[in-house]
């Protein structure tokens, strides 16, 4: 099917309809200062008329000159949230008169419809993908999550400071991992969206919609807005041979001089869409009628995920942004072979100090050789 183009009130349409289709409608909205995700029925519930201000350590909301939906940057959420969802009970026990019952954590996952979801964000889920489902071991959980999905993807028109996709070749063009993908068409007094199918139920969906097919001047006016958000780029990562410079370089000094401003705060790996570290903790009541299995969403910056007997295995700074940055760039990609970095900018916008994981990598390659190879600290 075609692209097609469709206006503000087609994009009402497409969340009314996916609301009939028994979806939870989740996209962006304004709340507290910030565009978050949350639930969503209608366009007006969208961040119409605001944009966002990202630079390391800061971020600030506001008003824009036109009414753009979508013209914003990734914020502190990702979808990693519904799908990966910070708290989960595993399971349950209760005791019975002459049993115990068990029950799984969910029966009957909620189906979701992600509205506005960026390309470095699909290539994110697409990464969590990897990890939770196919791989050996499946997330049952997420995989039923998973399946139930529609996504409506939106290409960028314009980047953030933070923003480093075209680096990672996430972005900030879908190319797959979609159902439909949305391109904002704003300028002039014009407010439309070309609207394009990646999936047979999007094509379906489409083709319910009030539409018109797109012509050559839509399709240009698109590949504007791409080519200005690529010019926006704010960051860029040279990913040549990153991982055999990242695993050569374990006690390289620049370690030290990061480990100096890091607060082992755990910011960038709770708002990046791609970290999958997690817990798992026991609760009983006082009776001992019922237990409980939760899992909770952990970091590697916290000195007790390392810990085994006879201590964590990284106990200092050094060794936990090493072990994260590492991982990330590198290790992953032994892995899950691909990195575990898509481009985002969130790790750099929400570090409370302004670490740029780019600046980081910049400065080992610009001095490789200096460490060891084989450091522990």
């Amino acid at each position: 099917m075609a692209a097609r183009v469709i206006d503000a009130g087609g994009l009402g349409e497409l969340m009314a309809l996916l609301a009939d289709e028994g979806y939870r409608v989740i996209g962006p909205r304004l709340r507290e200062g910030a565009i978050v995700y949350d639930a969503v029925a209608a366009p007006d519930d969208l961040p119409r008329g605001w944009t966002d201000r990202q630079a390391p350590a800061r971020y600030s909301v506001e008003r824009r000159e036109d009414d753009a939906c979508f013209g914003f940057n990734v914020g502190q959420h990702s979808w990693k949230q519904f799908l990966h969802p910070p708290v989960e009970r595993l399971w349950s026990a209760e005791r019975g008169e002459h049993c115990v019952r068990l029950a799984a954590g969910e029966d009957r996952p909620e189906k979701y419809a992600f509205i506005g979801v960026r390309a470095c964000e699909i290539a994110a889920i697409e990464v969590q993908d990897r990890v939770f489902r196919d791989g050996p071991f499946t997330d049952v959980a997420y995989a039923r999550r998973r399946e139930q999905a529609f996504i409506v993807a939106v290409n960028c028109g314009q980047a953030a400071s933070t923003c480093f996709c075209v680096s990672m070749e996430t972005g900030p063009k879908v190319e797959s991992g979609y159902d439909l993908a949305l391109t904002e068409l704003i300028s002039g007094g014009r407010h439309e969206f070309l609207i394009e199918p990646g999936s047979q139920a999007g094509g379906a969906l489409l083709a319910r919609l009030s539409s018109r097919e797109a012509d050559g001047a839509d399709l240009e006016a698109a590949d504007a807005a791409l080519a200005n958000a690529v010019a926006q780029m704010g960051r860029q990562l040279d990913t040549d041979g990153i991982k055999e410079l990242l695993q050569s370089n374990a006690d390289h000094p620049r370690w030290d001089d990061v480990a100096g401003r890091c607060l082992t705060c755990g910011n960038c790996t709770m708002v990046c869409p791609t970290c999958f570290c997690t817990t798992v903790q026991d609760h009983s009541d006082l009776e001992g009628a019922r237990a409980e299995r939760v899992r909770s969403w952990d970091s590697c910056f916290t000195l007790d995920f390392s810990y085994i007997h006879g201590g964590s295995v990284r106990q200092t700074n050094k060794a936990r942004y090493r072990q994260w940055m590492t991982h990330k760039l590198a290790s992953w990609i032994d892995q899950f072979g691909t990195s575990g970095c898509v481009g985002c900018g969130r790790c750099i916008t929400w570090c409370p100090v302004g670490i740029d994981i780019t600046e980081e990598a910049a400065a080992i390659r610009a001095a490789p050789g200096e460490g060891g190879t084989n450091g522990r600290a």
